[in-house]
């Protein structure tokens, strides 16, 4: 299929390759027939390589989708993947329900953590677009449903695995990976956070979509809160001095929620573009009316100083909105 196909599709067609709305954390393709039209990203991660940007997401029920840009504002559906999957489920495990990719390149390969069935998986590949499979097609945790793996290598090389477990409603777990950063040690697994602010206690308990860097000597954790469902879904951050916690949340929470006419906003993750900045990736809802398709947005993250108290993180509310090329 032509690039230009699985666009046209895209646009117009997308409840024949993608799920249908009701999906938990699925989007279908936006029918609005524009030329420039929202990237269709629910829980988005984007990765900056070699002068080109990937962007992935939940969108698809066949695998995950990526998408590349060079200037972070128009982004296509790379040439010659089938259906524009970097990853398709016929690589990996489980044949449903693919959500929340994150895609690290390290030492040569590039590991793509996500949630399948609702448990947290990884897959690697030699490129950015894939095809992304797994050598042993299983989760990472065989015994226990946990979704939005996020990858953090400290400074020193140990790499920590944080995930959503279902044991308080939904809270944030972390524990180190193996060397090959494929298998989590059992007996490293701690709890991070968990609803624990007013802010946070519309509906449901909803602690999740974890992403962690490390700023002037602390760990800075954004979480999103809330369901992905109300229209107060929102980030805040916690930090803590080593990436095991104890985990402590910012008072004045959330620092992103309901920017400019955007309702629904989470699932964040944190990048640097080529200059350097520091920019940060969320979803927000279609519309006021309505969830699905959930849209790419992308903004900058800054800091700023207070007294004896850590930095506070900063989101620029002047967002900007990614647009699909279709020509």
């Amino acid at each position: 299929m032509t690039r230009k196909a699985i666009l046209f599709l895209l646009v117009l067609l997308g409840s024949a390759l993608f799920y249908a709305c009701s999906d938990r954390k699925s989007d279908s393709s936006d029918n609005s027939g524009d030329a420039a039209t929202k990237v269709p990203l629910g829980d988005p991660f984007i990765m900056y390589h070699e002068g080109v940007y990937y962007a992935y997401g939940t969108f698809s029920e066949d695998g995950i989708i990526v998408f590349t840009s060079t200037d972070l504002k128009n982004w296509e559906v790379p040439d010659g993947l089938t259906n524009g999957l970097a990853l398709h489920k016929s690589d990996v495990w489980g044949d449903r329900w693919f959500w929340a990719p994150e895609v690290y390149h390290v030492d040569g390969t590039f590991y793509m953590y996500f949630s399948a069935d609702e448990h947290i998986c990884v897959a690697t590949s030699d490129n950015p677009l894939g095809p992304f499979k797994q050598a042993e097609k299983k989760p990472m945790i065989t015994d226990e449903k946990c979704i939005d793996n996020s990858l953090f290598v400290d400074e020193n090389g140990t790499p920590w695995l944080y995930f959503d477990r279902f044991n308080d409603g939904l809270n944030i777990w972390v524990a180190e990976l193996t060397e090959n950063l494929l298998e989590i040690k059992p007996e490293t697994m701690k709890p991070c956070i968990h609803v624990s602010q007013e802010w946070e206690k519309i509906w449901p308990r909803v602690n999740e979509g974890a992403y962690v860097i490390r700023h002037d000597g602390l760990y800075y954790m954004t979480y999103s809160a809330n369901s992905y469902e109300s229209q107060f879904y929102g980030v805040g951050f916690a930090t803590a001095e080593s990436p095991a916690g104890p985990w402590v949340k910012y008072e004045e929470n959330p620092i992103l929620q309901k920017p400019g006419n955007l309702v629904g906003v989470g699932h964040s993750a944190m990048f640097r573009d080529k200059d350097g900045v520091l920019r940060i990736v969320f979803h927000a809802h279609n519309s006021d009316e309505s969830i699905h398709p959930r849209h790419m947005y992308i903004s900058t993250v800054s800091f700023k100083e207070r007294n004896d108290d850590p930095d506070v993180m900063v989101v620029d509310e002047n967002y900007m909105v990614p647009q699909l090329k279709t020509d």
